[in-house]
């Protein structure tokens, strides 16, 4: 031991670096042409737990890299699904978590008290309970289970990553933001080939993205937080011409994605954004909500009728394709969307309480379809997506009470997020509260039409901008400006 230790002190760091590495070479292409390919993930599995015990940022990091890389490995004999590599990444860092939680003994109390932590522990242990009566729980079990290891990196883990460093918040967004453009550069030149056709539009993000709805949600979401970096007063020219650029390829890929439920998300975001900067009163504006809601009610049958003369199918022409989204008498998108809607609505009927179970609907919601709801993309088989909806899917498959301790996290997280706004005093807080605002609001309103959150695609994103609420609340909110000017002043310094 005394003669390795002698010798590593006369030989340099980088001497050892590329001698380790050399070694992992020559022994990995030897495997390799024997078709042995478990050296890697031997290697890949060792330095994943260095990591997670020892730089757990660091993990992350990659693990947000590699989300809008990562693509989905099914198992069609045991019915389970995984993103690689992002998905087992983020089951050995919960399980290495939890390991050091149980042996420090210690979490900070003010973020496992804090109201929307309450509301996250209530949303897990409904779905939870829900999975022992659902109708196929080991189905609901995995749902479950996946749940645990997306919130406890990307809520738990991810707020004291935020409180260590400030700078953590603008890293862990650009991270992703950096896989996502990957994605879009490859999905622009593929798409290119097909002359940028609309129809083709659905499926060239493959295998990234299952969807155009998935891959446009994803960018909307991203949109609000990559302009507030570009508001950041610590970086310099140079760095804001680079988020220029990265912002731009986000752009050009949301359009591209001809996703008209991620345009809808930003239109309102747009909305709510200037109503939030004009200090409006919040009684105005759900005076104004309610009112809208009453005149829909009031007047549905001539809305249903006009929109039911709207004709328009998906376009490429941008005019067109609008107007396409209100189209109920042809567009099988929507005409599917309605028939998932009205079968979950009678699935709650039936187990109004509990549901059917986290994670089932799609297998059991064929006997409440009725046929002439069908479309020609129409399935008994649940292999082509969920319920469509983030807030009609959790209602069929986990009761009311599922569906109001869902609601009761975007209520807790949107008013946290608006009194941190307007509290601080820090321009750095406030711009990353706004920001955090409007992209949670692009994934809420998109799940009216959409659900995503069983994917680490916008799972890890929402989690993580969720856990940032948190952290400006807790850590760098009101009272607490000495905290962030030291850590921004650290981080000038830096750049």
């Amino acid at each position: 031991m005394n003669i390795f230790l002698s010798l590593f002190k006369k030989k340099p760091i980088s001497f050892w670096i590329y001698s380790i590495v050399g070694f992992f070479l020559i022994i990995n292409s030897i495997l390799l042409v024997y078709e042995q390919f478990w050296f890697p993930v031997i290697i890949g599995v060792v330095f994943s737990l260095v990591l997670a015990f020892f730089s757990a940022d660091k993990l992350l990091y990659i693990i947000t890299f590699l989300t809008p890389l990562s693509i989905i490995s099914a198992n069609k004999d045991f019915n389970v699904g995984l993103a690689l590599p992002t998905e087992p990444l983020m089951i050995l860092f919960t399980g290495v978590f939890l390991l050091k939680l149980l042996y420090e003994n210690s979490y900070p109390v003010k973020i496992t008290k804090h109201p929307i932590s309450i509301t996250i522990f209530i949303y897990l242990g409904w779905i939870l309970f829900t999975s022992i009566t659902s109708e196929i729980p080991l189905v609901s079990i995995k749902f479950f289970i996946s749940k645990i290891w997306f919130i406890i990196p990307f809520y738990f883990s991810i707020a004291l990553i935020f409180k260590r460093e400030f700078s953590s918040i603008r890293n862990l967004y650009l991270a992703y933001a950096f896989g996502l453009a990957i994605v879009i550069i490859y999905t622009t030149i593929v798409h290119s080939k097909y002359g940028f056709s609309e129809m083709t539009g659905h499926w060239v993000m493959s295998p990234f993205y299952n969807d155009h709805t998935a891959y446009g949600a994803a960018i909307a979401f991203f949109l609000p937080p990559i302009i507030g970096i570009a508001f950041e007063p610590s970086f310099s020219r140079t760095k804001k011409l680079f988020i220029l650029v990265l912002f731009a390829i986000l752009i050009l890929g949301f359009y591209l994605s001809y996703s008209r439920a991620a345009w809808l998300s930003i239109v309102i975001t747009l909305g709510l954004f200037i109503i939030v900067k004009l200090k409006i009163k919040f009684q105005w504006v759900a005076a104004a909500t309610l009112i809208l809601i009453g005149l829909f009610f009031i007047f549905q049958n001539d809305i249903i009728h006009n929109l039911s003369k709207n004709k328009q199918d998906s376009s490429n022409n941008l005019t067109e394709h609008i107007q396409s989204m209100s189209n109920i008498s042809t567009d099988a998108s929507n005409l599917e969307r309605l028939n998932r809607w009205a079968a979950a609505m009678r699935m709650f009927k039936h187990r109004p309480l509990v549901g059917w179970g986290p994670g089932t609907y799609q297998f059991v919601y064929a006997p409440f379809q009725y046929s002439f709801e069908k479309t020609i993309i129409s399935t008994n088989a649940g292999d082509k997506g969920t319920a469509h909806s983030e807030y009609i899917g959790p209602l069929a498959e986990t009761g009311v009470i599922g569906l109001l301790t869902f609601i009761a996290i975007a209520i807790a997280t949107f008013y946290t997020a608006i009194k941190v706004y307007l509290n601080s005093k820090s321009k750095e807080v406030r711009v990353w509260a706004l920001s955090a605002i409007c992209a949670l609001i692009t994934y809420y309103v998109h799940g009216g039409m959409n659900n995503f959150l069983d994917t680490d695609k916008l799972a890890v994103p929402f989690w993580g901008t969720i856990a940032l609420v948190v952290a400006l609340d807790v850590f760098y909110g009101n009272n607490r400006e000495k905290t962030i000017v030291k850590c921004v002043s650290r981080n000038k310094s830096a750049n």
